[in-house]
């Protein structure tokens, strides 16, 4: 959901960082844990400081950028970090612990943007462990209080629409 809403990668990257802990970090570390250009960092650091959601601090000669925690979207932000951690989580699991996953796209409503409290995943693979996936659903539930449903197709039919998060 964030891919539609902010189109640039490293701006997610940077909200992701700055507004799911309280994390603090400086350009050149930036952009080394990202694997991005110094520059293309920069640029979306200086957005996200004009627009008021992060905030500089001079340490020395080096500037230290965190999250405006004063800012009017501060919690709102924060809230969709938290729920896209969450379904992230939820792939990241599933894809290392399912078996022979190949894709995982998220489709519905969610991929739209509209959040109806339910989560349409399609997996492709084959041989995938049913059983772990009933119990991530069930504590992803817990975790981020949303719906997920999975389906599970061994080929990919090449008209799925939606997001992709894993795969190619």
């Amino acid at each position: 959901m964030l891919d539609s809403l902010v189109t640039s990668k490293t701006r997610i990257k940077l909200l992701l960082k700055f507004f799911s802990h309280s994390n603090s970090g400086y350009l050149r570390s930036l952009a080394k844990e990202f694997d991005e250009s110094t520059n293309s960092v920069r640029v979306e650091l200086n957005r996200l400081t004009d627009a008021g959601l992060l905030l500089a601090e001079d340490d020395g000669k080096t500037k230290v950028y965190k999250a405006n925690q004063s800012h009017p979207f501060f919690q709102e932000i924060k809230g969709m970090v938290s729920k896209f951690l969450g379904l992230d989580d939820l792939v990241e699991r599933v894809v290392k612990r399912m078996g022979n996953v190949e894709k995982a796209i998220i489709t519905g409503d969610y991929a739209m943007g509209i959040d109806s409290g339910t989560i349409d995943l399609t997996l492709i693979g084959k041989n995938l462990d049913q059983e772990y996936l009933n119990f991530l659903i069930h504590k992803t539930y817990e975790k981020i209080n949303r719906k997920v449903k999975v389906e599970i197709l061994e080929h990919d039919p090449g008209n799925l629409s939606g997001i992709l998060v894993f795969g190619n």
